[in-house]
C-alpha cells in the first residue's frame, strides 16, 4: 500500500467514484430510460431488483478474494482489476441492446454489469479493511461514500447533458470512460503480506451465530431498504409533479450528490464526537424528516427551489446513513475473512435494496410517488427493536 495517507484515502476514493458512475446513471436516468421505453414502475422495480443479486451473492466473491492469492500479485488488487474490465466491457455493450425489445438479454447485461461492480467493490472493502486502523475506519468511510457521491454527480451531470442533448449510447460510452479513471492509482498498489493470525480460517464464521453481529446486518437492511428504495421514486416524482426536463433531473441529482458528501463529512464528525447510538438515532431522524418533508412539500405551487433544497437534504441523509451503517459493520468484522463477512453484512444491506426497489416501485403504481414516499419515511422505525442488542456492545 502507498505509505501516504493521502494517497491512500484517493486510492479508495477512486475506486468508489466510479461506482458512483454508475449509481448515478441508475438513480438518476435508468427509470426514465426504462419509461421512455414503454416500460412501467413495476419493470423499473424487477429490473433494479435483479440487477441487484450480483450483491446479495458478495459473501461468495469475498471468500475467493480471502482465500486465493491470485498469480500471486494479492487477494484484493487482480480482484478489482477483473471487476473493472468486466464493468467496461458490459457498459460497451448496452447501446446494442434494445430494452423494450430485448428486456430480459437487457436484465441479464445489467446482471453481469453489476457482478463486475460487486467483484471490485467488496475487493476494495476487504483492502479498505486490511489496511485501516480502527479508530480511522469512520474517515475511510467518509472517503469512500464521498468519492462515490462525486461520481454520482459527475455521472448525473454528465449523463442528463448527454442523453437530452448527444444520445444515449453517448451516455454509456462515457460511462466507460469513467471506469477507467482509478487504474493509475491500483496498478501503484503492492498489497502487504498477511500475518499468519490473518489468515484465512473457517472457523471465523462462527460469528455469525452471535446475535449482536446479526443486529448489525438486520439494521443495515432495514436503513438501505429505506434510503434506496425512496430514491427510486424521487427523480420520477420531480418530473410528474413540476415537470422537469433530463438535464434538470442531471442536475438536481447532482446536487443530490453534493448532499450526500456532505452527509458522509458529517457521519464523520459525529462518529468522533458522539456515541454511536446518538449518531444512529440523529441519522435515522434524518431519513424520516427529509422524507416527509418531500412528500408533503413538492408541488407545483411551492415551486422548483424548494424541492431541489429538499432534495440535498435527503441527500445528507442518505450520506449519514451510508457512513454511520457502513462503519458499524466495520467495528464487528473479523480480520481472518475480512471481505467475506464484511460482504455478508452487505449482502443484507444489498437485500434491503432489493426489496425496498421492488416494493418502492409496486407501491408507487398502486398509490403514487407522494404515498409512497410518505410510507418510506416512517419505515426507519422498524429498526428501533434491534437497539438494545446493536449498542449493549458500545457501553461493553
Amino acid at each position: 500500500m502507498p505509505k501516504s495517507k493521502t494517497i491512500r484515502l484517493i486510492l479508495f476514493a477512486s475506486l468508489y467514484f466510479t461506482q458512483g458512475t454508475i449509481l448515478g446513471y441508475f438513480s438518476s436516468l435508468n427509470a426514465l430510460y426504462l419509461l421512455d421505453n414503454g416500460l412501467t414502475m413495476t419493470d423499473v422495480g424487477i429490473f433494479s431488483a435483479i440487477a441487484l443479486i450480483p450483491f446479495v451473492l458478495k459473501i461468495f466473491l469475498g471468500m475467493l478474494s480471502d482465500r486465493v492469492n491470485l498469480f500471486g500479485r494479492g487477494h484484493r488488487i487482480p480482484y478489482i482489476l477483473i471487476g473493472l474490465a468486466v464493468q467496461l466491457i458490459c457498459l460497451l455493450a448496452v447501446p446494442m441492446l434494445n430494452p423494450a425489445r430485448q428486456y430480459w438479454l437487457f436484465v441479464a447485461l445489467a446482471f453481469l454489469l453489476q457482478l463486475g461492480m460487486a467483484f471490485y467493490d467488496t475487493c476494495t472493502d476487504g483492502l479498505a479493511l486490511d489496511t485501516t486502523p480502527v479508530d480511522e475506519q469512520g474517515q475511510i468511510q467518509a472517503f469512500m461514500v464521498g468519492g462515490r457521491a462525486v461520481g454520482t454527480i459527475v455521472a448525473a451531470s454528465l449523463v442528463g447533458l448527454l442523453a437530452q442533448h448527444v444520445s444515449w449510447s453517448a451516455v454509456f460510452w462515457s460511462l466507460a470512460l469513467l471506469t477507467l479513471l482509478p487504474l493509475p492509482f491500483v496498478l501503484l498498489v503492492r498489497e502487504p503480506e498477511r500475518k499468519s493470525e490473518e489468515r484465512f480460517d473457517w472457523k471465523a464464521f462462527a460469528a455469525f451465530k452471535r446475535w449482536p453481529v446479526i443486529a448489525v446486518g438486520l439494521a443495515g437492511l432495514v436503513v438501505f431498504l429505506v434510503i434506496v428504495g425512496a430514491q427510486q421514486q424521487v427523480n420520477p416524482f420531480l418530473t410528474e409533479e413540476l415537470g422537469v426536463s433530463l438535464s434538470q433531473i442531471g442536475m438536481i441529482t447532482s446536487l443530490w450528490g453534493v448532499g450526500i458528501v456532505l452527509g458522509s463529512m458529517i457521519a464523520s464528525a459525529l462518529m468522533k464526537k458522539l456515541p454511536v447510538k446518538k449518531a444512529f438515532l440523529l441519522m435515522v431522524a434524518s431519513i424520516t424528516i427529509s422524507l416527509a418533508a418531500l412528500s408533503i412539500f413538492v408541488r407545483a405551487r411551492f415551486g422548483l427551489e424548494l424541492a431541489i433544497g429538499l432534495v440535498i437534504l435527503y441527500g445528507i441523509a442518505y450520506g449519514l446513513g451510508q457512513t454511520i451503517t457502513f462503519a458499524l459493520c466495520m467495528r464487528v468484522v473479523d480480520s481472518r475473512i475480512a471481505a467475506s463477512m464484511f460482504a455478508i453484512l452487505m449482502a443484507f444491506t444489498n437485500v434491503g435494496q432489493g426489496i425496498g426497489l421492488a416494493l418502492s416501485g409496486a407501491l408507487a403504481d398502486a398509490a403514487g410517488f407522494r404515498v409512497t414516499l410518505l410510507v418510506f419515511a416512517f419505515l426507519p422505525f422498524i429498526a428501533l427493536p434491534l437497539f438494545p442488542t446493536l449498542f449493549r456492545q458500545e457501553r461493553a
